[in-house]
């Protein structure tokens, strides 16, 4: 028995098909992290070589002079970069207060008219977003948040919390009533059970929803580009809009890659970091 190896009863198709289904799984992960690699290696390039050869990967000079570059671009990237910022945390902050106690009263509790409520909430998710913008428009104008960051944050909460409550209604799906009952018993109070029983255990939840209004926000284009009217209140995605344009039309690539690598960083490091809490979050609720 000492000299028993596990894996000595794999028939040679078992080995086959292990090693096959690593190099797929290699190769796929090596595309799919290339246009990364890419835009993060021409960032780094001095501008004129980005310009004569965009295509190559890597150059012989390290330069920082596109990063220079996105400072004379309208307000300055950091300007943009701030106020992206404070658009996602206000995202974040308003979809995760709202879509928490909205997910654990559609699931914890029964009310007349909870299903058709749901479904329509629900059903708010097949409006397509390019459709109502004018309306949108209408009544920022007409509330005074027309061309203020505070109004763009409630466009992107409103458009997130259909998404947010259905992943918060699973996540507390998944906790079995019999805590609750007993917490009840044990005389904890509503608020005390949300906060020290419910949240703890649907913070994988929590953490998706998060990172979901993050990310829609972050990398959101077209209302930031028709709500907004000042330059020092852009947001990221449109500065790359603008640094993309060089002189005589031509694509300025070093810049506008620059400014890709800038955008991109914030996202990869929250999904590294997030990523356990986020593969949880998604699967929460599925085997109910």
């Amino acid at each position: 028995m000492s000299g028993f190896n596990p894996g000595s009863g794999q028939s040679t198709s078992e080995r086959v098909g292990h090693a096959t289904f690593v190099l797929v799984s290699l190769l796929l992960a090596i595309f799919f992290l290339m246009p990364i690699v890419w835009s993060v290696a021409n960032s780094f390039k001095p501008a004129a070589e980005a310009l004569a050869h965009p295509v190559a990967l890597f150059s012989k000079a390290f330069s920082l002079e596109n990063y220079r570059r996105l400072e004379d671009v309208g307000a300055g990237w950091y300007v943009y970069a701030g106020n992206s910022v404070l658009i996602a945390l206000g995202t974040i902050l308003l979809t995760v207060g709202v879509s928490v106690p909205a997910g654990y009263g559609f699931s914890k509790f029964r009310f007349p008219g909870q299903s058709l409520i749901f479904v329509v909430v629900m059903a708010t998710m097949m409006i397509p977003f390019q459709s109502i913008l004018t309306p949108l428009f209408l009544i920022l104008k007409f509330l005074g948040l027309q061309n203020n960051l505070l109004g763009l944050v409630l466009v992107y909460t409103t458009f997130q919390l259909p998404f947010s409550i259905f992943m918060m209604r699973n996540a507390f799906d998944a906790i079995p009533g019999a805590l609750i009952e007993a917490a009840r018993i044990d005389g904890a109070s509503q608020w005390t059970l949300m906060r020290r029983i419910m949240m703890p255990l649907a913070l994988p939840g929590v953490a998706t929803v998060a990172m979901f209004a993050f990310l829609n926000s972050w990398n959101e284009f077209l209302a930031a580009l028709i709500f907004l009217s000042d330059q020092d209140k852009f947001t990221l995605p449109i500065m790359l809009v603008n640094v993309s344009s060089g002189i005589y039309g031509i694509i300025d690539w070093g810049a506008l890659q620059a400014g890709i690598t800038v955008t991109m960083v914030p996202c990869i490091l929250l999904f590294l970091t997030l990523q356990r809490y986020y593969v949880r979050g998604l699967t929460a609720g599925a085997v109910k």
